[in-house]
């Protein structure tokens, strides 16, 4: 039995784990509670591996993945919140948004 959190592949991921967050309203808790730098590094980490990421959990229909892919496509969605913060704004928050911290996701 593996130790690993994530697909074998994708060990060197591990580290990012902090970022495998459930929801959208984690996700974007973290982001606002993270620095630049923090975020920087994981956008930088992520988006360098996500040419194999994807083809990886596209094997799996969504609602099948098995328990380390499905880390994996939690860190999928961490990057797609924080890659604004990195390619727009140079900031955690959103420039001129309203309080994100008023933002409550819902999910039917």
């Amino acid at each position: 039995m593996s130790n690993s959190l994530l697909p074998a592949q994708f060990r060197d991921l591990e580290q990012w784990m902090a970022w495998s967050l459930a929801t959208e309203q984690e996700r974007n808790r973290k982001r606002l509670a993270s620095t630049m730098s923090d975020i920087k590094a994981f956008y930088d980490a992520m988006l360098a591996r996500m040419a194999e990421v994807l083809p990886y959990l596209d094997q799996f229909p969504v609602e099948a993945l098995p328990e380390d892919a499905t880390r994996l496509f939690y860190l999928t969605l961490s990057l797609a919140e924080v890659a604004p913060a990195v390619e727009q704004f140079g900031q955690p928050g959103v420039v001129d948004g309203y309080d994100a911290k008023r933002f409550i996701a819902q999910h039917n």
